[in-house]
Order: structure tokens, then C-alpha cells, then sequence
């Protein structure tokens, strides 16, 4: 878990800040979800637990306190959801999308249809096996924040936004330049 991240909002510069969420698998306790007194106090936990669990009165209770959001894995179906995902859009104040190694692209996909299909408004964080080369592709179709494997260079990363000054594609950021 990295403890910092680049958060680039829609209309902003990329920035590092503070990580102040904790990736939890959902695996390895079956007692439930992390402890938040603790630590991080908000958590992301895999959205095929949530489907499971969202009823349960502790975990509303911390979603709707936004102490909870979900992540998505590579191979989830978003679209197999939408009722759950359109819910979510008022309970998680972060969703992310899970890289499990930096060669597989499945995530982006997730990134693009959470902004064109769902109009998804809130922070869409890429997490995993995310490296230095994903940042420009991942902010193109939807990734807002952006929690870089742990040797990766932060500030070489920021850097990586001030490559391309035109871009020849539209994308949830911005238009793609066309001459005058």
C-alpha cells in the first residue's frame, strides 16, 4: 500500500497527496471488514463483497458515513450491475479499478464505462500493479487518482502529465486539438 497517491482531477493539475484509503481483499478475514478506528479509516473493499454484504446494517451504516467504497477487478462485469453501480453513485466516494498485473488493460475499460455509461462523478482510482507508463493512457479514459506501485518514482510520475501538450483523441478529460 503506497501512502501517497496522484490525484488529478477533471479541471485541476496532478498533484500528490495523502492515501487515505486501505485496499482490503476480502479474502484473508472472513470477520468482516477492517477495523477503521484505526489507521486508515476508510476502506475499498471488492465489489463482489459488496453485493453480498451491502445490506448488512454495519456496512451501510460505515458506506453511508463514506468510510466505504468498492473496487472493481479486472475481470468484473460492470455492466452486469448497473442497479448496484447506479446506488453506489451516492454511497462510495471512491471507486477503483484493479490492476492485477501492469500488462493487463481490462482495467481501463472499467474506467471508461464508470465515465461514458454510468456518468460516473466521483474519484475513479487506478490500484494494483499500476506503474509510471499506465498514468497518461488512464487519464484519458477516466482515472482521476492514481496509486502507483510502491517503487515507483512520484515525482518522475508527475512529470509524465507534461509530455504531450496536443492530444489527437477525445476522451473524458478533454477534446482532442484541431487546427484553426
Amino acid at each position: 500500500m503506497n501512502q501517497k497517491i496522484i490525484y488529478y482531477p477533471k479541471d485541476g493539475k496532478p498533484t500528490v497527496i495523502a492515501n487515505e484509503w486501505q485496499v482490503w481483499d476480502g479474502e484473508r478475514d472472513e470477520g468482516g471488514i477492517p477495523d477503521l478506528e484505526h489507521g486508515f479509516h476508510k476502506v475499498l473493499v471488492p465489489f463482489h463483497w459488496w453485493i453480498t454484504h451491502h445490506k448488512n446494517a454495519d456496512v451501510a451504516g460505515r458506506a453511508g458515513k463514506g468510510e466505504i467504497g468498492v473496487w472493481f477487478a479486472a475481470d468484473d462485469d460492470i455492466l452486469k450491475h448497473p442497479e448496484i453501480i447506479e446506488e453506489g453513485k451516492s454511497l462510495w466516494p471512491v471507486v477503483g479499478a484493479h490492476f492485477p498485473i501492469f500488462r493487463d488493460g481490462r482495467s481501463f475499460s472499467t474506467a471508461a464505462l464508470l465515465r461514458d455509461r454510468f456518468e460516473w462523478q466521483g474519484e475513479v482510482r487506478a490500484i494494483g500493479d499500476v506503474i509510471i507508463d499506465q498514468l497518461l493512457q488512464g487519464a484519458r479514459v477516466g482515472f482521476d487518482a492514481f496509486e502507483l506501485r510502491p517503487d515507483q518514482n512520484l515525482e518522475i510520475a508527475l512529470k509524465q502529465f507534461d509530455l504531450f501538450s496536443v492530444v489527437t483523441q477525445n476522451s473524458w478529460r478533454d477534446q482532442r486539438a484541431t487546427i484553426a
